[in-house]
């Protein structure tokens, strides 16, 4: 991959004529430099080979953990690779490349796979590793500028990111050759994602904590318990139903209904109730609740993503959410009460609550 002329940002890093500029020639700048790096990166993305894929391979059948090793801007970088791969599936710790001969390569074992990071492909810190890593290690990928480089030289495996003209005027801070580094590195790390066949289920395993945490739990992590649900036999009637269902604590606006076999076959709210009363059908309270509940019942399967239940609750406009197991069967209840609860107060743009509609 050759280097490709690219324009440079007007100015020039080594005097103070920007500073003089105006605030339109100064915002102009910041976007060359964002429009510059992601040229290099259009180009970077069409010349990009299947050494990636063979890396990525590598990477999957890792039966040891990745190790990520550089120094300097690259070492920064394999810190965020590693923890890309760690966060989706694929164990991975850092290796600081000065570290290293000094007792940390004890860290790499013979079942490992390392990816060494270096732009120029001649850091002496990361070079000098390569003899002892090829021996302790199962095999090396190099992320480097090109493979005629020492450590391209050094390795079992190359991706090459190409050469590239530093988009600071005076060419010296890594600046586009970073953005292409971090750019490898994402895509190596995702498409061994892919082709683990990580799901969201497994992200969310990792990532317990904070809002994105929230997002990604289970509807079982804060749904009501069947045993603080109303349930009640839909054969019994609206009066029962409602006098033999009192709960302590905060109470939801649902029953849940059941036929004979304990499947869940309607559900029966406080909108309900008002509507017999206001539509003078006292009458009905002494009936079957069956001939009043709404059958056409949503719900979500025990193990679904609490996202997906409050994009339901918010599409739907409904309150109440039965969780049920794959019999059919209710195992709780997602209110909507709860899930306000949930909401962090800082959070930029909440989800719009709409209003509350019966079940239909």
């Amino acid at each position: 991959m050759s280097a490709q002329p690219i324009p440079k940002p007007a100015g020039d890093c080594a005097n103070d004529s920007l500073a003089a500029a105006t605030p339109i020639e100064q915002l102009r700048f910041a976007r060359n430099v964002i429009r510059v790096e992601g040229q290099h990166l259009t180009r970077l993305a069409a010349e990009i080979d299947q050494r990636i894929v063979a890396a990525a391979n590598q990477l999957l059948a890792c039966k040891g953990s990745v190790i990520i090793s550089g120094i300097g801007k690259a070492g920064i970088i394999g810190q965020k690779l590693s923890a890309t791969l760690s966060s989706t599936g694929t164990r991975s710790h850092f290796l600081h490349s000065a570290e290293a001969v000094h007792g940390d390569l004890g860290k790499v074992q013979a079942d490992d796979v390392v990816v060494l990071l270096s732009h120029s492909g001649k850091t002496e810190e990361v070079v000098r590793l390569l003899p002892a890593l090829s021996a302790q290690s199962q095999s090396l990928i190099a992320i480097t500028a090109s493979a005629n480089s020492p450590l391209g030289q050094g390795v079992d495996l190359v991706i090459e990111i190409g050469s590239t003209q530093e988009v600071c005027t005076l060419g010296l801070a890594p600046s586009t050759s970073t953005t292409a580094m971090l750019a490898v590195c994402d895509a190596l790390a995702l498409l061994t994602s892919e082709l683990r066949g990580f799901t969201s289920s497994d992200f969310a395993r990792y990532h317990p904590g904070g809002s994105l945490g929230q997002k990604l739990s289970s509807v079982d992590d804060v749904m009501r318990p069947v045993g603080q649900c109303r349930i009640a036999s839909d054969s019994t009637s609206v009066r029962d139903v409602l006098v033999m269902n009192s709960k302590s604590g905060r109470r939801s606006g649902a029953v849940m209904l059941t036929d004979q076999e304990g499947r869940l076959s309607g559900i029966f709210t406080d909108s309900d109730l008002a509507r017999l009363l206001e539509r003078r059908r006292e009458r009905a309270l002494d009936g079957p609740i069956v001939e009043v509940m709404s059958s056409q019942v949503t719900r979500v399967r025990s193990g679904s993503l609490l996202a997906d239940a409050i994009q339901i609750l918010a599409q739907r406009r409904i309150s109440e959410l039965p969780v049920t197991d794959a019999n059919q069967r209710p195992v709780g209840l997602i209110d909507i009460t709860d899930i306000v609860s949930l909401l962090p107060n800082d959070e930029p743009n909440p989800p719009q609550i709409l209003p509350m509609r019966p079940q239909v």
